[in-house]
C-alpha cells in the first residue's frame, strides 16, 4: 500500500497559508510519502452566495486556471519523486447539484483524484457554513431546532451526497464524515442517530466510495479527535470500505501529521 495524504490544500486557499506546492511537496518527501493529492476548495458553484463573513471558502473562479497550470508543472518537476495528484475538494450543496455537476463536466479531464465533502448546510431556507465559527454553529442550533436535528440534518445532506448524481467525475472520497463533531466540547452529543450512520456507510459500499481518514479533528481545540469515530472505522473495514489518509493540511507543516494513527487503524 502507498503511504499517501489525500487530502491537502494550497497556497490557492483564501483561508489557508501562503505556504508554496514545494513546501507542502517538501514536507511530504521529509514524511516518506509516496503520493499527495492537492485537494482545493473547488470555486462555489453559480448562484451560491458563501455565508462566511469573508466569502473566503474556496478558490476564486479565475484563479482556476493557475491553479492547474502551477500544478501540472510541480507534477512534472517531481515526477520522479513522488506522485502528485491534481484534485479539489468539491462541495455538495444541497440544490446546486446540477452547476456541481457542471462544473466537474467542464474541469474532470484535469482531476486525478477528489473528495467530496458537505461543509454548508440548508437551515429554513438559509445556508450556514457547518465548521465556520462555534458561534455560528450555535446559530445553527437554533435554526434547526436542536443540536440532534442538526447532527441529523447533517447526516441526511451527507447521505445525499453520496447517492447524488453528479456525472463521471464525481469524487470517489466522502470527506471527513464527522465534520459535525468539530465543536463536540462546546456541543457534545449526548443521543444516538447510529442508525443514519450506518446508512451512510452502506450507501459509501453501494457506490463504490472511499473515507477520508481525517486527521484535522486533533488540530482543533473543541473537537480533539479525528473526523471518524472508531465503530465506523471498524465497520469500514468489514464493509472493505478503502479509508484514505488524509492530513486536511492548510499549511505545509501539517502534511503527514499523525499518520501513525492511520497506520494503526488499518492493522
Amino acid at each position: 500500500m502507498r503511504k499517501k495524504d489525500g487530502h491537502v490544500h494550497t497556497p490557492f486557499c483564501p483561508h489557508g497559508s501562503a505556504d508554496s506546492f514545494e513546501m507542502y511537496i517538501e514536507k511530504a518527501l521529509k514524511m516518506g510519502l509516496e503520493e499527495l493529492t492537492f485537494t482545493e476548495h473547488a470555486p462555489l458553484p453559480a448562484g451560491f452566495s458563501d455565508p462566511v463573513p469573508d466569502k473566503d471558502s474556496a478558490i476564486n473562479m479565475r484563479l482556476l486556471n493557475d491553479y492547474i497550470s502551477q500544478l501540472l508543472k510541480v507534477k512534472e518537476i517531481y515526477s520522479n519523486d513522488i506522485k502528485i495528484n491534481l484534485g479539489f475538494e468539491i462541495d455538495y450543496i444541497e440544490g446546486f447539484e446540477r452547476e456541481t455537476e457542471s462544473f466537474l463536466s467542464e474541469y474532470g479531464q484535469y482531476i486525478d483524484d477528489a473528495v467530496l465533502s458537505v461543509h454548508f448546510l440548508k437551515l429554513n431556507g438559509q445556508y450556514y457554513c457547518a465548521d465556520f465559527h462555534e458561534s455560528i454553529f450555535e446559530q445553527m442550533i437554533e435554526a434547526a431546532g436542536s443540536l440532534k436535528l442538526l447532527h441529523i440534518k447533517y447526516y441526511e445532506t451527507m447521505l445525499a451526497a453520496v447517492k447524488s448524481n453528479l456525472g463521471p467525475h464525481k469524487p470517489k472520497r466522502l470527506g471527513h464524515l464527522t465534520l459535525i463533531n468539530k465543536f463536540q466540547k462546546r456541543f457534545p452529543a449526548d443521543f444516538n442517530i447510529k442508525d443514519m450512520q450506518h446508512d451512510l456507510l452502506h450507501a459509501v459500499k453501494e457506490q463504490n466510495m472511499e473515507l477520508d481518514f481525517n486527521v484535522a479533528g486533533l488540530r482543533k481545540d473543541l473537537c480533539g479527535v479525528i473526523y471518524l469515530d472508531p465503530w465506523m472505522i471498524s465497520e469500514a473495514k468489514k464493509q472493505n470500505i478503502p479509508l484514505i489518509y488524509g492530513s486536511d493540511a492548510h499549511s505545509a507543516k501539517d502534511v503527514g501529521a499523525h499518520y501513525s494513527l492511520f497506520e494503526e487503524a488499518l492493522f
